[in-house]
Parts: C-alpha cells; sequence; structure tokens
C-alpha cells in the first residue's frame, strides 16, 4: 500500500474511532489522547507551575478563589447528575490556585487544576465576576478542551505528514506546501477551533456561575471591563485564539436569561 494512502487511511481512523461526548453539548468530541495519559501530565505541570509561583494561600482573596471555586463545582457535579453524568468528574482533582502576578489572566487545565492571577481581581471587581472566570474555566476543565486541542495537533500533524507524502520528492513542492498548510491550516482551522472553545466555555460557564447562585448578567459586565482594560486592542478575530469581545459581550448577554431558567431548576433565582 502506497505510504500516502495508508496515512489517509490512518488519519480518518484516527478521527472516527478517536471521539468523546461533551455531556454540556451531547456533541462528539475529539479524544485521541486518552485521560488516563494527559491527566498525570497535567497535575504535574499544574504542581511544577505552582512551585515556581508565588501562591497565595491565606487572606480575603484567597479564600474567596477557594469559595467561588468550590460553589461552581458543586453546581456543575450536580447538574452533570441531574443528566446523566453523575460519575463524570470521579477522575478529576480540583484544586484553584491564586498566583501572585500582574498578568491579567486565569487558566485551566485539564483534570480540573485552575489558576488565577492577582492580576485579574481588580477587573472580576466582585465575587460575582470572579465566579463569571470560574465558570468558564472550569467548564473549559469539563469539556476536556486540553484534550481536544493535543487530539486536534496530532490529527494537523498526521494530515501534514500525509501531505508531504502526496508531494513526492520534490524539494520545492514540499517546502510550498509546508509552509501553505501551516498558515492553512492555523488560520483555517486551529485557531477556529480554539474560538469555539472560548465560546463553548462562555455557553456552559455561565450557566454554572448562575446555579452557583451568582448573577450571570455579571458574565457580560466582566467582558465590558475586560475590553475596556485592554483599550480594545487585539488582533482581528480570524487571527485570534478568542472571540473579539465585542461579540462576546453580545453573546454572553442573550446568554443571561436562559442561564437563569437553568438556575431555578435547582432553586436559584435573581432579581431583575
Amino acid at each position: 500500500m502506497p505510504k500516502f494512502k495508508f496515512y489517509t487511511i490512518f488519519l480518518l481512523m484516527l478521527i472516527i474511532f478517536g471521539c468523546g461526548q461533551n455531556p454540556f453539548t451531547g456533541k462528539s468530541t475529539l479524544a485521541l489522547v486518552p485521560n488516563s495519559q494527559i491527566l498525570p501530565m497535567s497535575f504535574q505541570q499544574y504542581n511544577q507551575v505552582l512551585e515556581e509561583s508565588k501562591v497565595i494561600t491565606e487572606g480575603e482573596e484567597a479564600q474567596m478563589i477557594q469559595r467561588v471555586g468550590l460553589k461552581v463545582v458543586n453546581a456543575a457535579e450536580r447538574w452533570l447528575a441531574d443528566n446523566g453524568y453523575p460519575n463524570y468528574t470521579d477522575d478529576y482533582k480540583w484544586e484553584f490556585a491564586l498566583i501572585d502576578d500582574n498578568q491579567v489572566n486565569a487558566w485551566a487545565m485539564p483534570g480540573g487544576k485552575i489558576a488565577f492571577y492577582t492580576g485579574i481581581l481588580p477587573i472580576a471587581k466582585t465575587e460575582a465576576g470572579v465566579a463569571a472566570i470560574m465558570g468558564h474555566e472550569v467548564a473549559h476543565a469539563l469539556a476536556n478542551h486540553g484534550q481536544q486541542r493535543m487530539s486536534a495537533a496530532q490529527v494537523q500533524q498526521a494530515a501534514g505528514a500525509a501531505g508531504m507524502l502526496a508531494m513526492g520528492e520534490s524539494e520545492t513542492n514540499q517546502q510550498i506546501f509546508a509552509t501553505a498548510f501551516g498558515i492553512g491550516s492555523q488560520v483555517g482551522v486551529m485557531l477556529p477551533f480554539s474560538r469555539k472553545h472560548e465560546t463553548e466555555a462562555d455557553e456552559i460557564g455561565i450557566k454554572l456561575m448562575a446555579i452557583a447562585g451568582y448573577n450571570p448578567d455579571e458574565a457580560a459586565e466582566l467582558w465590558k471591563r475586560m475590553n475596556e482594560n485592554s483599550g480594545g486592542a487585539g488582533p482581528p478575530q480570524f487571527l485570534s485564539t478568542h472571540p473579539a469581545s465585542e461579540q462576546r459581550i453580545k453573546n454572553l448577554q442573550g446568554l443571561s436569561a436562559s442561564a437563569k431558567k437553568e438556575a431555578e431548576k435547582y432553586g436559584v433565582t435573581f432579581d431583575d
């Protein structure tokens, strides 16, 4: 069998059989790398970051991060149990760290490892603002976005190898393909893939923060402050890993009502 045909069939097999399911959307997801491989690496990398950082463990802000994190995770696990996924987070080891750093950032790693930087707290402004960020990051962990990104990178690598074989032995053709494929797959596939994850995390996160008792209206207000803080600066959306701020704010405003309705199922109501 020619190598190109072999790689093509192998790539298709990877995509067809390497799938999981997002419990929040019901959609199939790329899951070529199993959690048994991802989670130990994630936990190790997270611990390394904490060892190399100044982690704040005492004080009002540190307590708030822990409190909000636990409330959002509890909301997530209640929702998962009620929707047929009672054991979904059994392998997760939730941890919420506040890192003393001026970066305006927060992030999540597979398996429930989440970090906040103190630089984002003035923009979060309130506990509800922190909950909007926390919901987003918890959603990334629950939707296995890290696993999907690693899987997509493997598909990208395999597709590139197949394409190089198709170019034959011509170095010129291989160089042209490598350049075109690198740009095309990044702008046309990987960046939209990342933006989809961000939008998905917003949609899941606003629901979780509402069930946890935080007004989902605050999610859009948070992103207004984030946009103001950045001065509206940033690359065009098609060159970014994140959706444009204006679109993000509009989406969150539209999602708030449905998040409130979801929260009502758990006895949580908000005054308009």
